[in-house]
């Protein structure tokens, strides 16, 4: 009865032992957010009077799951397990977009379009990318956006733009500060990969 209970006990000692070496250090999310420095908002011109309306910015599925994103080639992304957004990235675009029209003075209003607006114009618009990218020698982040301007009485696109923003990481980055690299040289992603 005592060989029963002391190997019941050796085995549930292993056991334990086995787990709690496995468990490690329990590892918490980190949320990020997108700084974007506020800008003074002038009163619009005397001769202004259009208004507008800014569209939530539509994007990539992948970019809407709320892990980080990073690019490891030009075909392969992949997610960080542990960086995770604090919000929908097409929010803090949008915001930003409609923060920097209302203080640019060319409008009378520039409001976030609701769906009830009564603006001249409205600007809709796609994130296209909001990377960390890995490769081409070193860390770099990469963001592209598309929009257009469009008169909401003629249906009429009265312009559009493409603009593309790459420039190496700081040391201290939000995503490549903290990678957690295991012994054989993988990242805290999730697998598999998406490619793009």
């Amino acid at each position: 009865m005592r060989l029963r209970h002391a190997t019941a006990l050796a085995i549930a000692l292993a056991v334990s032992i086995t787990f709690v070496g496995c468990a490690g250090k329990i590892r918490y999310s980190s949320y990020y957010t997108l700084h974007v420095p506020a800008v003074s908002d002038p009163p619009a011109g005397p001769d202004v009077h259009a208004s507008l309306a800014v569209r939530e910015f539509r994007s990539p599925g992948y970019l809407r799951q709320g892990p980080l994103v990073y690019r490891v080639s030009a075909e392969q992304i992949g997610f960080y397990d542990y960086h995770r957004w604090a919000a929908d990235p097409r929010q803090f675009v949008t915001t930003a977009i409609a923060d920097r029209l209302r203080a640019s003075g060319n409008f009378a209003d520039v409001t976030v379009y609701d769906g009830r607006s009564h603006s001249d114009y409205i600007i809709t618009g796609r994130l296209e990318k909001l990377e960390e990218v890995d490769y081409e020698g070193g860390v770099k982040v990469e963001v592209a956006l598309s929009a257009q301007m469009t008169d909401i009485r003629t249906g009429t696109t009265v312009g559009q733009q493409r603009v593309r923003y790459r420039e190496r990481s700081p040391a201290k980055c939000a995503c490549s500060c903290e990678r957690n690299e295991s012994r054989d040289g993988s990242r805290d992603r999730k697998t598999p990969v998406i490619h793009s």
